[in-house]
């Protein structure tokens, strides 16, 4: 898949979510379990549901009660947010085992499914930006306003969507190699997290 089959796919899942525009409607993934599509289909649904209770935990008169539940959802929503960028490295490092890589080949700066991830993120941005740019009940300034941002976001959509091709190219050429670290979130994580732990 080139980048921009990725930005596509998450521009549809953005889409399916807003039909419903509920964080608890259920969840179907429609591609093969196995498939690279199946990874970035649940990636981008985890990202987008989560956008949502950012939403709403910033309402300033939520209940106390539920904003702490849904202060634990964020949490969970995170772990798995890591936890699929991590399979979709998984993908890849499964599927480049095999490049002999070059003597002067380097690093990157991160792998590519955290690139994939910041592209997941800017299709969810550039989504409720253009609702921004268009809301009719806004003023003529906000809507301005915007549309530069939007300008801006599409921008960097566009480079990000060049600079990931790039270095899925260049890895599978050996140009550059992959090596993955494990995100190792202590929070969550009652043996690591001093709070969690002194409690037992």
């Amino acid at each position: 898949m080139k980048a921009q089959e990725f930005n596509n796919l998450f521009d549809g899942v953005i889409d399916k979510y807003h039909i419903e525009d509920s964080v608890d409607q259920p969840f179907t993934n429609p591609y093969n379990k196995n498939s690279l599509e199946h990874l970035l289909y649940r990636k981008c649904w985890i990202d987008t549901v989560q956008w949502h209770y950012e939403d709403i935990i910033r309402l300033p008169d939520i209940n106390p009660e539920e904003a702490l539940t849904l202060k634990r959802k964020i949490d969970a929503s995170n772990q798995d947010r890591t936890d699929m960028v991590e399979y979709i490295d998984s993908y890849y490092l499964n599927k480049y085992k095999d490049v002999t890589i070059q003597p002067n080949a380097t690093i990157n700066t991160e792998s590519p499914a955290w690139a994939i991830d910041r592209l997941s993120i800017l299709a969810l941005k550039i989504y409720h930006m253009k609702e921004e740019a268009n809301r009719a009940s806004a003023s003529d300034e906000h809507r301005a306003n915007c549309k530069t941002k939007l300008g801006v976001l599409l921008e960097q959509r566009k480079d990000l969507t060049t600079a990931i091709d790039e270095l899925l190219n260049d890895i599978s050429q050996g140009k550059k190699f992959m090596k993955v670290y494990k995100q190792m979130k202590m929070y969550n994580d009652d043996e690591l997290n001093p709070m969690l732990y002194a409690k037992k």
